[in-house]
């Protein structure tokens, strides 16, 4: 299964030059948020493939205008052609907003969803915004990761752990693939397409 995974940046290629080809084989598309609505829409429109997305910390807007055509999956596991996907978005709180959590915050989102993953047998891949705690992620608090996911992938080890919020934009190096365990962690700025193996 072909996946397009985006965040952070509306990706030219892929609106500004859009041609229905490079959307060609995409099967399932996950945001990582920080996305205008509109483009997220538009991803939708031009694929017949779920769009399925988490908030970034800039993603207020979503509130009173949310991408159409698309699926929250905010504290949920989503399930598609067998891939179990859970999602947790938002940063760390640095300022008064909306999408933004405490270490603390983040440790009771993942409490409170003991059931679900108790009844889904786990998870196949983690979409969040942000980084995990020390994997990744930056020096300053806005871009500090959670200790919450880094529990997550140690227990659970997910195939895929696909996360933006830490880009070359902000002036430093950032890694596009790493390796945790048998967890394979993708920093999905602007896009990045992969296969994920058919079960």
């Amino acid at each position: 299964m072909k996946i397009l995974a985006v965040s952070d940046i509306e990706s030219k290629y892929l609106w500004d030059y859009f041609e229905p080809k490079k959307l060609e084989g995409v099967e399932l598309i996950l945001s990582c948020g920080d996305l205008a609505a509109e483009y997220l829409s538009f991803l939708a429109t031009f694929t017949h493939a779920p769009v399925l997305y988490v908030h970034g910390n800039h993603d207020a807007g979503y509130e009173n205008r949310p991408p159409e055509g698309c699926i929250c999956i905010e504290d949920e596991i989503f399930t598609y052609r067998g891939v179990r996907i859970l999602g947790l978005g938002g940063s760390m709180r640095y300022k008064p907003g909306p999408h933004q959590f405490s270490q603390w915050d983040m440790n009771l989102r993942v409490l409170k969803l003991r059931y679900k993953l108790w009844r889904a047998g786990g998870f196949d891949i983690l979409l969040t915004h942000s980084p995990a705690f020390e994997l990744n992620d930056g020096e300053d608090l806005p871009h500090t990761g959670f200790q919450a996911f880094r529990r997550l992938i140690d227990q659970y080890s997910p195939q895929y752990f696909i996360h933006g919020h830490v880009h070359s934009s902000y002036g430093g190096a950032y890694k596009r693939l790493s390796q945790c365990g048998r967890t394979t962690v993708i920093n999905a700025y602007e896009r990045y397409d992969f296969e994920y193996p058919d079960l």
